[in-house]
């Protein structure tokens, strides 16, 4: 495994559990219904942007956070794909290998 991929494990790693912990914490703010410890829904997003959203949508699902709001349902699920294709971009041009 070359070094660029063993970076981007980590990487994707510690934003990923960034972005559970975020989750969790905007959920449990939102049932305690205190609106002024609650993380901006553009946050949510940013965390998913930067490589968090496998993680972040796993943990939406788990705990039922954020599940009617459309914009989360299909917008996460978009940077999904759009991650997936740059890691696979990432292979195919190279820059990451086994």
């Amino acid at each position: 495994m070359n070094t660029p991929l063993k970076i981007l494990l980590i990487y994707l790693g510690i934003i990923s559990l960034i972005s559970i912990i975020v989750c969790i914490y905007d959920k449990t703010f939102s049932k305690l219904n205190k609106v002024k410890f609650r993380v901006p829904e553009k946050s949510l997003f940013i965390f998913s942007a930067l490589g968090g959203s496998v993680a972040m949508f796993l943990c939406m699902l788990l705990i039922r956070h954020k599940t009617k709001h459309v914009s989360f349902m299909v917008g996460i699920p978009l940077i999904i794909l759009v991650h997936a294709a740059l890691i696979f971009a990432g292979f195919h041009f190279g820059i990451f290998a086994f």
